[in-house]
């Protein structure tokens, strides 16, 4: 079934040696909101200096292959990379000197500093200011893209705004009191979506070919709760865009072609697929992808490339999910994927475009998106349910729908287009296949890539315990939202931190698995956890120690 997208030793380094000031430079002028002019996208480090990032990336001068692309150059790239090339043959030539010589490193943020019995909802309430940023300048020539308004970052080595994370940050940040941060929030995504399309993975321009699981809409539905239904109207503009985006090409697929985002299938139905316009390897993580390449000999390197690509957009990097061994990450195949999360929140993005036009009293947009929600919904009926009675993810390729429980089951009964009977049975499976006492495992695979088991993660609870509420599963909504609130206490009461995921297993209570170490922060685990305490509040909030 063709796919009609053409898919074109460890040096210890000190950040501290990196001291220089930057230049500044003001955020770039956005495209009119709504309008389909978009700004140029800024040049990637691995393109703008492709012989001394190569080198770099691969002599792992850094242990975090993230760190070299996000630092700032203190002169034109193109500059750099011409000294680099007229020096790096010279007798006694360092690249780790040269590299600080040539770049500075973002100061780390402040550490909180908290009294030793801090309950855990003080102590997230203190992390907030301490994990916003204001990119409204941004250093010249790096990669750090501008945005108008202060945001909350995730917190450890992800120190720009991301997509996906960002709406569990507002939700803990509403918890908190913290709403006029949550709006300044949409405005950035907006904005984002004026300058450049869609929101990217996250705001650096490394980022920019793909994007994550959109939760825009979302975002507007949760601020509209606060500012009124008029918000809905405001944002249209740019929700129709990020349809748009989503949808770009399927207007000439013939049943069993792909194209972009969109796979129309045999039936002539169209869902959608996680996709990057990129077949190279990612800046970010440019020497992993190169090893992970060299190991599919069966498969060329920009086929794999793009499906590494594809499942960072996902967000859920790397899990079974995507592999068609379940275990080995060489045989990734995210593009032959129609995943259930992905057009569960395209449902939603079309039923707010619905009503937000019909806010609008434009009659044929209503009617259009409407028809829009309806078709998605009868295809994933069709595709996406497996018979054993609980939502899967279907691979267009081999014309099959998984027999893989994930905590992706949820997200049809998240955004309302499950029926009752679906969410009853759904909410059985996961019950027997994915709970355990410390919340909702994500899958049942050990793989050890970080969205398997024993991981638990923030932001699927969310959609399990709210997806379950919807459909009067409050039972096991609770099950799921007290253990994991118990995990993440008995965390913060050993640590005194929150991280980026957590484990089921009972020998280990933060997560483990993935590209990088754990990181602590950390964004959407603050978030989730603020706003789960608001609705299971405990008898008494222990201490943090």
């Amino acid at each position: 079934m063709p796919d009609h997208v053409a898919t074109k030793p460890l040096l210890a380094f000190s950040l501290a040696a990196l001291l220089c000031a930057p230049v500044l430079q003001a955020r770039e002028r956005p495209a009119v909101p709504g309008s389909a002019t978009t700004v140029q996208a800024p040049v990637t480090p691995d393109v703008a200096m492709p012989m001394l990032f190569q080198a770099v990336q691969r002599g792992q001068v850094f242990e975090d292959q993230k760190t070299f692309p996000d630092l700032q150059p203190l002169q034109a790239p193109s500059r750099i990379e011409a000294a680099y090339l007229a020096q790096r043959d010279a007798p006694g030539f360092d690249l780790k000197v040269f590299v600080a010589q040539h770049f500075r490193a973002t100061p780390p943020p402040p550490t909180p500093t908290l009294a030793a019995d801090a309950s855990l909802a003080t102590h997230i309430d203190a992390l907030w200011p301490l994990l916003s940023r204001d990119s409204r300048e941004v250093p010249a020539h790096g990669s750090q893209l501008p945005l108008p308004r202060p945001y909350v970052v995730p917190g450890g080595r992800f120190g720009e705004m991301y997509y996906w994370d960002s709406y569990f940050t507002m939700l803990g940040l509403h918890a908190s009191g913290e709403g006029a941060r949550a709006r300044d929030m949409l405005v950035d995504f907006a904005d984002l979506i004026d300058r450049y399309g869609h929101i990217p993975n996250g705001t650096r321009s490394y980022y920019l070919s793909r994007s994550q699981p959109p939760f825009f809409s979302q975002m507007v539905e949760l601020e509209t709760a606060s500012d009124g239904p008029a918000l809905r109207v405001r944002y249209l503009p740019q929700l129709r865009r990020e349809y748009a985006y989503w949808m770009a090409g399927a207007q000439t697929l013939a049943p069993g072609q792909a194209s972009q985002h969109v796979v129309r299938l045999e039936d002539g139905s169209v869902l959608n697929r996680y996709w990057d316009a990129l077949d190279t390897p990612r800046t970010e993580s440019y020497l992993q992808d190169i090893q992970t390449a060299a190991q599919a000999a069966d498969r060329s390197a920009g086929e794999v490339y793009r499906d590494l690509r594809a499942a960072a957009e996902s967000g859920w990097d790397f899990s079974s999910r995507w592999l068609g061994d379940r275990q080995q990450l060489r045989t990734i195949r995210t593009t032959a994927i129609v995943p259930v999360d992905l057009n569960s929140l395209l449902y939603h993005l079309e039923t707010t475009i619905a009503v937000a036009c019909e806010q609008a009293a434009d009659a044929a947009c209503t009617r259009d998106f409407r028809a829009h929600a309806q078709a998605r919904r009868q295809a994933m009926a069709t595709y996406l349910w497996n018979p054993a009675g609980f939502w899967a993810d279907y691979d267009w390729q081999q014309r099959k729908t998984s027999d893989q429980p994930t905590a992706a089951m949820f997200f049809p009964l998240y955004v309302g287009l499950s029926d009752a009977a679906q969410a009853a049975s759904t909410a059985r499976v996961a019950e027997a296949e994915l709970l355990t006492p410390a919340g909702l495992a994500t899958t049942r695979e050990r793989t050890g890539q970080q969205w398997d088991a024993p991981n638990l993660w923030a932001p699927l609870q969310w959609v399990a315990i709210e997806g379950l509420r919807h459909h009067g599963q409050n039972a096991l909504a609770e099950r799921i939202a007290r253990g994991f609130l118990a995990r993440v206490q008995s965390v913060y009461a050993q640590d005194h931190k929150l991280v980026e995921k957590y484990s089921s297993d009972t020998d280990m209570h933060a997560g483990g698995g993935g590209e990088y170490p754990l990181q602590d922060g950390f964004g959407w685990s603050n978030g989730v956890a603020r706003a789960l305490m608001l609705r299971y509040p405990q008898p008494a909030d222990p201490p943090g120690r």
